[in-house]
């Protein structure tokens, strides 16, 4: 049986690599949003400045007006229907103008 070898001194490790935020999935010219969030397969960016919603569902992103509402929350009800929560109390996603 050969005899036990000493072991090698330990190599410094590599720094670690920074980690990486996710991808905005909105316009970069629209900035960084006021709030956003995500719940049950939809998830929204509300941008102020530009009185724009963004909502994505099933991958398909839709633009609104938010108008003087400033987005702070999002519901969803069984029935599929989508409102959010504003400084003026529920707006429904329907009641929002859709823009291009």
């Amino acid at each position: 049986m050969e005899p036990m070898k000493p072991m090698k001194p330990m190599e410094p490790m590599k720094p670690m690599e920074p980690m990486k935020g996710a991808e905005p999935w909105w316009p970069q010219d629209l900035g960084s949003p006021a709030s956003s969030g995500s719940q049950n397969g939809l998830r929204y960016a509300f941008f102020p400045d530009k009185h724009r919603l963004l909502v994505e569902r099933d991958g398909k992103t839709t633009t609104y007006d938010s108008g003087d509402h400033r987005i702070n929350g999002v519901q969803q009800q069984n029935g599929g229907s989508v409102s959010f929560a504003s400084q003026n109390g529920t707006v429904d996603l329907a009641s929002l103008k859709q823009v291009d």
